[in-house]
């Protein structure tokens, strides 16, 4: 399968704002970027899980606030710093589910804390149900975990055309739509850093191409909007497993995303049996990690704190 392997050099303002370590490990035979942050000695490891179109770049505020605990971002392939194949049919919901446990399992990590927004819920609530004893605990934020994801995506027009073979690719793949405009979108606090500067051109590095986008344009493809599509039986039976997930589990929403509205945070309220009621922030919208990265980190130490575990 051909494969973007691109060399993204970070420039000086970019690396300025997100100043880590690359590391890299090689799944399912492409080579995927991460971070792995803080404190390694007897501290629980946390795993960040980014969406669309996002990469590592977005915890770059919450990861500093949470150095007591271990932190590992990976970028899905397909996005961020990782390899990128160029068959869209490589990007499924299962397929990211199954390296994302590739990558867990290869680095050796246990009893996890799971941060998820965005595409980051069913890719971490998959690996959840399937390894109910490797996760301590979940900060849930902005997300779904059902076939009907929100009245947003039947509701607006673009986002259905994105099912369409040419219009859909077309505003997305050239036009490179979420970046550009997509996030300055669905932030609020912090919109003003999204017009341009270092932290747009950070979520721009790594999709300077219409082939660097392919992933992009599949995860909304991935979204099922009615009984038959893909991925609505299988997010049919996420929300079933919900119910068996004995884990301590945090919500923290953006009020103000019109993506995944705070009803959805009731709703996995109702549906985790130890699920704490979710910490609403006013002037926060989908991507949260944006708009209150400190609020992020409170609600994280305090599941690792809640946990007690000391085995990683």
């Amino acid at each position: 399968m051909k494969v973007d392997k691109q060399e993204i050099q970070i420039p000086n303002a970019v690396r300025e704002i997100y100043p880590f370590e690359s590391r890299w490990m090689d799944v399912q035979g492409y080579r995927m970027h991460y971070l792995d942050e803080g404190e390694r000695s007897g501290a629980p490891t946390v795993v960040l899980l980014h969406g669309n179109p996002t990469w590592s770049f977005l915890y770059r505020e919450v990861i500093p606030l949470i150095r007591s605990c271990r932190a590992v971002a990976p970028d899905y392939l397909g996005m961020g710093l990782s390899d990128k194949p160029a068959d869209e049919r490589f990007y499924t919901l299962e397929n990211h589910t199954r390296v994302i446990t590739e990558f867990i399992e290869r680095l050796g990590i246990r009893n996890i804390i799971l941060v998820v927004q965005d595409w980051g819920g069913p890719i971490g609530l998959g690996y959840a149900q399937a390894h109910p004893g490797n996760v301590a605990g979940i900060l849930i934020m902005n997300t779904w975990a059902w076939p009907d994801p929100s009245d947003f995506h039947d509701a607006v027009a673009p986002w259905r055309m994105l099912h369409a073979p040419f219009a859909g690719a077309n505003f997305f793949l050239r036009q490179n739509v979420l970046v550009e405009r997509g996030l300055y979108l669905a932030t609020f606090r912090s919109r003003h850093r999204l017009k341009g500067g270092p932290v747009l051109e950070g979520y721009r590095l790594p999709f300077p191409s219409v082939e660097s986008r392919i992933a992009m344009l599949a995860f909304p493809r991935n979204i099922p909007r009615r009984d038959g599509d893909l991925n609505w039986e299988r997010m049919r039976q996420m929300e079933k497993g919900l119910s068996r997930l004995t884990l301590p589990c945090s919500l923290l929403w953006g009020e103000k995303d019109i993506v995944f509205p705070p009803s959805n945070a009731h709703r996995f309220q109702k549906l985790i049996p130890d699920c704490s009621a979710p910490r609403m922030i006013h002037d926060g919208a989908h991507f949260i990690q944006e708009d209150a990265p400190e609020e992020i980190a409170e609600e994280i130490l305090k599941l690792c704190a809640r946990t007690g575990q000391r085995s990683n």
